[in-house]
Protein backbone atom coordinates (compact mmCIF):
# COMPACT_ATOMS: atom_id res chain seq x y z
CA UNK A 1 0.00 0.00 0.00
CA UNK A 2 1.33 3.49 -0.71
CA UNK A 3 1.57 6.32 1.46
CA UNK A 4 -1.03 8.32 0.05
CA UNK A 5 -3.42 5.31 -0.28
CA UNK A 6 -3.10 4.96 3.57
CA UNK A 7 -3.16 8.46 4.10
CA UNK A 8 -6.63 8.06 2.13
CA UNK A 9 -7.68 5.09 4.59
CA UNK A 10 -6.84 6.70 7.49
CA UNK A 11 -8.89 9.64 6.55
CA UNK A 12 -11.88 7.55 5.61
CA UNK A 13 -11.49 5.55 8.84
CA UNK A 14 -11.26 8.94 11.00
CA UNK A 15 -14.23 10.66 9.34
CA UNK A 16 -16.34 7.54 10.42
CA UNK A 17 -15.25 7.36 13.96
CA UNK A 18 -16.79 10.82 13.44
CA UNK A 19 -19.72 10.05 12.21
CA UNK A 20 -20.11 7.28 14.72
CA UNK A 21 -19.20 9.93 17.57
CA UNK A 22 -22.13 12.37 16.08
CA UNK A 23 -24.81 9.81 15.90
CA UNK A 24 -23.98 8.96 19.80
CA UNK A 25 -24.27 12.70 20.13
CA UNK A 26 -21.01 13.45 21.89
CA UNK A 27 -18.28 16.02 21.65
CA UNK A 28 -14.83 14.84 21.02
CA UNK A 29 -13.94 15.96 24.56
CA UNK A 30 -16.84 13.89 26.14
CA UNK A 31 -15.81 11.13 23.92
CA UNK A 32 -12.30 11.23 25.19
CA UNK A 33 -12.83 12.03 28.67
CA UNK A 34 -14.69 8.35 28.53
CA UNK A 35 -11.34 7.10 27.44
CA UNK A 36 -8.92 9.73 29.32
CA UNK A 37 -8.06 11.45 26.52
CA UNK A 38 -8.29 15.02 25.19
CA UNK A 39 -10.41 16.42 22.54
CA UNK A 40 -7.30 17.20 20.77
CA UNK A 41 -5.93 13.44 20.32
CA UNK A 42 -9.57 12.45 19.71
CA UNK A 43 -9.39 14.78 17.03
CA UNK A 44 -6.21 13.68 15.72
CA UNK A 45 -7.98 9.99 14.96
CA UNK A 46 -10.85 11.44 13.36
CA UNK A 47 -8.20 13.59 11.25
CA UNK A 48 -6.86 10.18 10.55
CA UNK A 49 -3.40 11.29 11.93
CA UNK A 50 -2.89 8.54 14.04
CA UNK A 51 -1.26 4.90 12.07
CA UNK A 52 -2.80 3.45 15.08
CA UNK A 53 -6.18 3.85 14.18
CA UNK A 54 -5.83 0.73 12.11
CA UNK A 55 -4.70 -0.92 15.21
CA UNK A 56 -7.63 -3.51 16.26
CA UNK A 57 -7.17 -2.48 20.35
CA UNK A 58 -7.12 0.55 19.26
CA UNK A 59 -10.60 0.78 17.83
CA UNK A 60 -11.99 -1.06 20.89
CA UNK A 61 -10.63 1.44 23.22
CA UNK A 62 -12.14 3.91 20.61
CA UNK A 63 -15.33 2.70 19.58
CA UNK A 64 -16.07 1.56 23.49
CA UNK A 65 -15.99 4.81 24.51
CA UNK A 66 -18.92 5.11 21.86
CA UNK A 67 -20.71 2.56 23.50
CA UNK A 68 -20.12 0.66 20.15
CA UNK A 69 -17.75 -1.95 18.90
CA UNK A 70 -15.58 -2.04 15.68
CA UNK A 71 -17.96 -3.71 13.76
CA UNK A 72 -19.94 -0.55 13.87
CA UNK A 73 -17.03 1.65 12.88
CA UNK A 74 -16.55 -0.78 9.80
CA UNK A 75 -20.00 -0.22 8.88
CA UNK A 76 -20.04 2.97 9.22
CA UNK A 77 -16.82 3.36 7.00
CA UNK A 78 -18.86 0.91 4.10
CA UNK A 79 -21.90 2.88 4.61
CA UNK A 80 -20.77 6.37 4.78
CA UNK A 81 -24.17 8.64 3.94
CA UNK A 82 -25.02 10.25 0.72
CA UNK A 83 -25.39 14.07 1.58
CA UNK A 84 -29.74 14.11 0.56
CA UNK A 85 -29.81 17.15 -3.09
CA UNK A 86 -31.98 19.28 -0.63
CA UNK A 87 -28.93 20.60 0.97
CA UNK A 88 -28.56 24.79 0.36
CA UNK A 89 -25.88 24.72 -2.38
CA UNK A 90 -23.06 26.49 -0.39
CA UNK A 91 -23.01 23.51 1.75
CA UNK A 92 -23.43 23.31 5.75
CA UNK A 93 -21.51 25.41 8.07
CA UNK A 94 -21.16 24.90 11.87
CA UNK A 95 -21.78 26.52 15.27
CA UNK A 96 -20.80 24.45 17.49
CA UNK A 97 -22.88 21.23 18.22
CA UNK A 98 -25.39 22.35 15.15
CA UNK A 99 -25.19 22.38 11.63
CA UNK A 100 -27.34 25.24 9.90
CA UNK A 101 -29.03 23.67 6.69
CA UNK A 102 -29.11 20.01 8.18
CA UNK A 103 -31.47 18.35 7.74
CA UNK A 104 -33.33 17.50 11.19
CA UNK A 105 -36.46 15.58 11.76
CA UNK A 106 -38.25 17.00 15.49
CA UNK A 107 -41.13 15.94 16.76
CA UNK A 108 -43.15 16.24 20.05
CA UNK A 109 -44.83 13.72 22.53
CA UNK A 110 -46.75 14.52 25.43
CA UNK A 111 -46.03 12.14 28.49
CA UNK A 112 -48.62 10.30 30.06
CA UNK A 113 -47.30 8.51 33.01
CA UNK A 114 -45.37 9.74 35.90
CA UNK A 115 -42.52 6.76 35.60
CA UNK A 116 -39.93 9.32 34.85
CA UNK A 117 -40.57 11.60 37.98
CA UNK A 118 -38.48 14.04 38.56
CA UNK A 119 -36.75 13.69 35.38
CA UNK A 120 -39.63 14.51 33.95
CA UNK A 121 -44.39 14.09 34.58
CA UNK A 122 -47.10 13.56 33.06
CA UNK A 123 -47.91 16.16 31.07
CA UNK A 124 -44.70 17.72 30.25
CA UNK A 125 -44.01 18.03 26.11
CA UNK A 126 -40.74 16.76 25.22
CA UNK A 127 -39.05 17.62 21.92
CA UNK A 128 -36.82 14.92 20.00
CA UNK A 129 -34.55 14.31 17.02
CA UNK A 130 -35.79 11.67 14.90
CA UNK A 131 -33.48 8.62 14.82
CA UNK A 132 -30.46 10.76 16.84
CA UNK A 133 -28.48 8.51 19.41
CA UNK A 134 -28.86 9.17 23.05
CA UNK A 135 -25.95 10.04 25.04
CA UNK A 136 -25.71 8.62 28.43
CA UNK A 137 -28.23 10.44 31.08
CA UNK A 138 -30.43 12.15 27.96
CA UNK A 139 -34.31 11.13 27.74
CA UNK A 140 -34.82 9.08 24.90
CA UNK A 141 -37.72 7.55 22.42
CA UNK A 142 -37.63 3.98 22.07
CA UNK A 143 -39.38 2.63 18.96
CA UNK A 144 -39.90 -1.25 19.28
CA UNK A 145 -40.79 -4.11 16.54
CA UNK A 146 -44.02 -4.81 17.93
CA UNK A 147 -44.94 -1.07 17.65
CA UNK A 148 -44.56 -0.38 21.30
CA UNK A 149 -42.63 2.87 22.19
CA UNK A 150 -40.95 3.64 25.52
CA UNK A 151 -39.58 6.85 26.83
CA UNK A 152 -36.50 6.42 28.94
CA UNK A 153 -33.33 7.71 30.38
CA UNK A 154 -30.50 6.15 28.02
CA UNK A 155 -27.67 4.31 29.90
CA UNK A 156 -25.40 2.24 27.66
CA UNK A 157 -25.72 0.02 24.97
CA UNK A 158 -23.61 -2.79 23.43
CA UNK A 159 -24.23 -4.79 20.39
CA UNK A 160 -26.74 -7.27 21.93
CA UNK A 161 -29.07 -4.34 24.00
CA UNK A 162 -29.52 -1.23 25.32
CA UNK A 163 -29.81 -0.35 29.32
CA UNK A 164 -32.43 2.24 30.51
CA UNK A 165 -33.70 3.50 33.38
CA UNK A 166 -36.80 4.88 33.95
CA UNK A 167 -39.67 1.85 34.13
CA UNK A 168 -41.13 2.03 37.64
CA UNK A 169 -38.91 4.50 38.55
CA UNK A 170 -35.23 6.16 37.66
CA UNK A 171 -33.52 3.83 40.12
CA UNK A 172 -34.43 0.75 38.00
CA UNK A 173 -32.64 -0.54 34.72
CA UNK A 174 -34.15 -1.84 32.00
CA UNK A 175 -32.32 -4.25 29.31
CA UNK A 176 -33.90 -3.91 26.19
CA UNK A 177 -32.64 -6.56 23.33
CA UNK A 178 -31.31 -4.43 20.24
CA UNK A 179 -33.15 -6.97 17.94
CA UNK A 180 -36.63 -5.50 19.23
CA UNK A 181 -35.59 -1.75 19.06
CA UNK A 182 -36.84 -0.53 14.90
CA UNK A 183 -35.44 3.06 16.05
CA UNK A 184 -34.17 5.37 19.08
CA UNK A 185 -34.50 9.60 19.05
CA UNK A 186 -33.04 11.40 21.84
CA UNK A 187 -34.95 14.05 23.82
CA UNK A 188 -33.33 17.24 22.53
CA UNK A 189 -35.71 19.69 24.59
CA UNK A 190 -38.97 19.29 27.98
CA UNK A 191 -41.62 21.87 27.63
CA UNK A 192 -43.42 21.79 30.74
CA UNK A 193 -45.71 24.79 30.35
CA UNK A 194 -47.45 23.70 27.07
Amino acid sequence: MSGSDETSQARALGEALAALRRERGLSQAEAGQRIGMTSQGWGLYEAGKRSSLFRPDVQRRLTGALDATPEALVLQLEDAPILPESLPANGLSARGRAFEGAPVQTRRLRLETDELTPWASAGTVLEYAQGRWPRRGQGCIIQLDDGARKIRLYDCADDVEVVVFGAGGLDRSERIARSDIQSMSAVTGRLDDE
